[in-house]
């Protein structure tokens, strides 16, 4: 195994001494297999493909042309295509198991949507484009649009943003644009921010120069209502509530906290990363939600990413709609078209604020969100969320014994839990999921929300079947009484059967080793 490969991990591969089994002498494990870096693969003389010599031609580089060798490695093309095969196989993913991180809804992704996003003349089509050449693309956005505005009762959406943090940023923008068009931009100048928010809310407000003034919690894990009121006056221009909340949970005054947001004059941004929870149950527009982002890859089961930017469309109220970021899909007489610049917004009755990006955003996400919402239909997407809440409150109901919930009652589509069950075990949160490796689990989300001490947040997703959640539930149960009977060994050197152990995480985090170098020549002995 190389020096590098070696580089910030006190401990390699489980051996004799951790697993019972036998040393070998390449260091792999069957079909676990050492694989070193791909410049360390550099063979002199090999490469994948052949390019002919160039001939004569100008360069207009000049002082910054290359005079050396790029550093790439040479390596055959088995050889690059074993090294890539090898290095996803010790990938965790939502197809080798159930994922169960809570606040990411990590759900199935139907095959069906990709096969849509692959279609010819959708896979391959540019932005570049003449718009009267892509009018099926646009007619797909246009439908995307509605069924986005039809599920959260909003008149307004627009589809550019690339992320949810992105749309989060869109929505506070588009807020901001309003108070400045109502001459009080200079006077609002304070966002409140729900202790139970996502940690993405008081950074995208405080990035917009804002004030981000923090709303405690309740003992039940939702929003002070009292000391919400008592932070209100002439200078608050929005709150930034996610809901359901970072602790599972639905925020029931939700409707209150509108009300008197928009009497103080302010505007009402909920964050909507788990609106796979009440997808089809509750529109957020009922509530008097003035912008909300949606995650295709929560809610649509778009890939969280998928090759590329993700998608992070936002809606918006009737109040907002019109400050929404260029550009847009509208139909008109001649068919479909993007408005693009501000004047044709002017002459179509709308002053946005400006664009999010260089283009329409991610042609690929739409297609596979508007696929899953098709496939499912309004029945089918009311019971996505029904069967996210069920699943995750049949995993709290399980392990409330064993593991310790820090909130009374029913939970919306991830279960919380914390540490208090491993009090006087002597093996701590991060030793719990460290275990849950040598079992095969990605672990949950730990420490999060920061409300909870020792925070242990599992979000089963609407995907996983009775079976699968089963074995999840009876095998955090063994964990849980295995710390409580003093194998601490189980724990606190997990995991074990990974391909690298446990890390000096420290020093990874402060002292990263971020390239490569060729080792130095062996010195000749004296």
């Amino acid at each position: 195994m190389s020096g590098m490969n070696k580089q910030g991990r006190p401990t390699s591969v489980g051996g004799a001494s951790a697993t019972g089994t036998r040393e070998t002498f390449t260091g792999n494990r069957a079909l676990e297999q050492e694989e070193p870096l791909l410049f360390e693969l550099d063979n002199p003389g090999a490469c994948g493909v052949d390019f002919d010599e160039p001939g004569e031609f100008t360069s207009h580089l000049g002082n910054f042309e290359r005079q050396g060798r790029i550093g790439l490695a040479r390596v055959s093309e088995p050889e690059v295509m074993r090294h890539f095969v090898r290095l996803s196989a010790k990938n965790y993913s939502i197809d080798a198991g159930l994922y169960p991180l809570g606040s990411c809804t990590m759900k199935h992704n139907p095959r069906l949507n990709e096969k849509m996003a692959r279609l010819p003349g959708i896979s391959d089509v540019h932005p570049l484009q003449p718009q009267q050449t892509v009018q099926g693309s646009l007619e797909l956005m246009s439908e995307l649009s509605h069924w986005l505005k039809e599920l959260t009762g909003m008149p307004g959406v627009t589809l550019s943003p690339k992320a949810g943090a992105h749309g989060e940023l869109c929505g506070m923008m588009a807020i901001r644009a309003a108070l400045i068009a109502r001459g009080e931009d200079d006077i609002r100048t304070r966002v409140l921010v729900p202790e139970s928010a996502h940690g993405t809310n008081p950074a995208t407000a405080a990035l917009l120069g804002y004030k981000v003034d923090a709303i405690p919690a309740t003992k039940e894990g939702r929003v002070d209502l009292e000391a919400f009121k008592s932070k209100l006056g002439p200078d608050v221009a929005a709150i930034m509530l996610t809901n359901p909340n970072t602790c599972g949970l639905f925020e029931r005054d939700i409707v209150k906290i509108a009300d008197a947001v928009h009497e103080a004059g302010a505007y009402f941004y909920c964050d909507g990363a788990n609106f796979n929870a009440i997808v089809g149950r509750v529109r957020p527009g009922d509530l008097g939600v003035d912008a909300m982002h949606i995650n295709l890859h929560k809610t649509f089961s778009t890939p969280h990413g998928g090759g590329g930017p993700g998608a992070g469309p936002v809606v918006f109220s009737e109040a907002l709609a019109p400050f929404a970021p260029l550009p847009y899909v509208v139909n008109g007489k001649d068919g479909f078209r993007l408005v693009e610049t501000e004047g044709e917004a002017e002459a179509d009755g709308t002053t946005p604020f400006g664009r999010m990006t260089a283009f329409h955003g991610q042609m690929g996400m739409f297609v596979r969100a508007l696929s899953y919402m098709l496939s499912h239909g309004s029945d089918g997407l009311r019971q996505v969320a029904e069967d996210a809440v069920l699943n995750a409150n049949y995993v709290l109901a399980s392990l409330k014994d064993d593991l310790s919930a820090p909130f009374e009652g029913p939970c919306m589509h991830e279960a919380l839990f914390d540490d208090r069950f491993l009090k006087g075990t002597g093996v701590e949160t991060l030793d719990f999921a460290k275990a849950m490796i040598d079992e095969g689990y990605h672990p949950m989300t730990m420490y999060f929300p920061l409300v909870v001490h020792g925070a242990m947040l599992i979000e089963p997703t609407e995907t996983e079947s009775k079976q699968a959640v089963d074995l999840f539930i009876a095998t955090l149960k063994d964990l849980a009484r295995a710390a409580r009977s003093n194998d601490k060994d189980r724990f606190t050197g997990a995991p074990y059967m990974s391909p690298r152990r446990r890390l000096d995480e420290t020093g990874a985090a402060r002292k990263p080793v971020l390239r490569w170098a060729p080792p130095a020549p062996a010195q000749a002995a004296e």
